[in-house]
């Protein structure tokens, strides 16, 4: 039997002698961050590699076992094969999905950012369900989770949340939640108990350190510092730290306040702007806004990629997709894999 399409596994190997090769030069530990994710890669493609060869070796048992049958009709033999049989499509569905990450900056960490749109606090209360589904997420998938910025709602909820995620292919799943999400519920907030619809968007953008030849001119950019605070507006800070960064040419806006120092945050919001920046001048040369960053649209009814509806029956429906589940506690726990497997596998 032979590899073939996405499970074409000599590419795989090149890649993991390479990635051994780069292991074995001296200098390899003068920049740890990138040896991490070297070693990180490098485990990921031989565990892709393994599986690929485990499912294979299975695929071949299991035709032995077709001609046995052909020669001989065994009712073990046929129950032995069938279990197999049906255990094969969620490991075939499962690789598919691993193996369809391979865009630029699919294996990058990511940073993801969750704004309230229309609806006040009905909107901030449903970004702030978001920021929590998401972090439940990650926390299923391993991910590590920092925030980098947080604006408190005014009643309560948020008005928006910069989230560094970090591991192995962050962006490469996450990338298809950009877009606006659309919420219906009957409302805690209101004491009539009526029907609300509540907006809020999503942006996804990879941290890109590799190529990265951005190059920001301070004439171009705006700093401002401020009090940080954390959630619901406790202070972390008694100085001044947290840093504002605008981007005038293109009036980009970045903060982070996770910092402890107004360097640290600095540093941290030019790698975001330059990210951002990034982005940009790849979505200028290829002129296809959606491979990247998504079509940009306006936080209310009728742009949202997936629906929320709470009341008056339950159900969570991706419109790019059609996926749907009416298990709307589970989802929004954190467990959306469907809706991310979907849209990859779309794509």
């Amino acid at each position: 039997m032979i590899y073939g399409g996405l499970f074409d596994i000599d590419s795989k190997n090149d890649e993991i002698k390479s990635l051994e090769k780069e292991m074995n030069q001296v200098d390899f530990w003068n920049d740890k961050d990138h040896a991490d994710e070297v070693i990180s890669k490098l485990n990921d493609l031989k565990s892709k590699v393994s599986e690929i060869k485990a499912l294979k070796d299975s695929v071949c048992s299991s035709l032995e076992m077709v001609d046995m049958l052909r020669e001989e009709d065994n009712s073990e033999i046929r129950e032995l094969l069938n279990n197999d049989i049906s255990s094969y499509a969620d490991k075939i569905d499962e690789l598919e999905v691993q193996l369809l990450l391979d865009g630029e900056y699919d294996d990058s960490n990511c940073i993801l950012e969750v704004h309230s749109g229309a609806g006040g606090t009905e909107a901030c209360d449903w970004a702030n369900m978001l920021y929590r589904m998401y972090t439940r997420w990650c926390e299923r998938h391993n991910y590590k989770v920092e925030v980098i910025d947080y604006l408190a709602g005014e009643e309560t909820g948020i008005k928006s949340v910069t989230m560094s995620i970090k591991g192995l292919n962050a962006y490469g799943y996450l990338k298809g939640e950009k877009g606006v999400h659309r919420l219906v519920r009957l409302s805690p907030f209101d004491t009539n108990h009526k029907r609300h619809t509540s907006f809020a968007s999503v942006e996804v953008i990879p941290e890109i350190k590799k190529n990265i030849d951005i190059v920001i001119d301070e004439k171009d950019i705006r700093v401002d510092v401020y009090r940080s605070s954390g959630h619901g507006g406790q202070g972390v800070n008694t100085t001044d730290s947290a840093v504002r960064i605008t981007h005038i040419p293109t009036n980009i806006v970045v903060t982070c306040q996770n910092g402890r120092s107004q360097i640290q945050n600095k540093e941290e919001a030019m790698t975001v702007l330059k990210s951002k920046l990034k982005l940009l001048e790849i979505e200028k040369q290829n002129n296809e806004l959606q491979e990247v960053r998504g079509e940009q649209k306006n936080i209310e009814f009728g742009s949202q990629i997936r629906s929320y509806v709470l009341h008056p029956y339950s159900m969570i429906k991706d419109h790019r997709t059609n996926v749907e589940s009416s298990n709307v506690d589970k989802i929004l726990d954190g467990d959306i894999d469907m809706y991310i497997n979907a849209y990859l596998k779309r794509r």
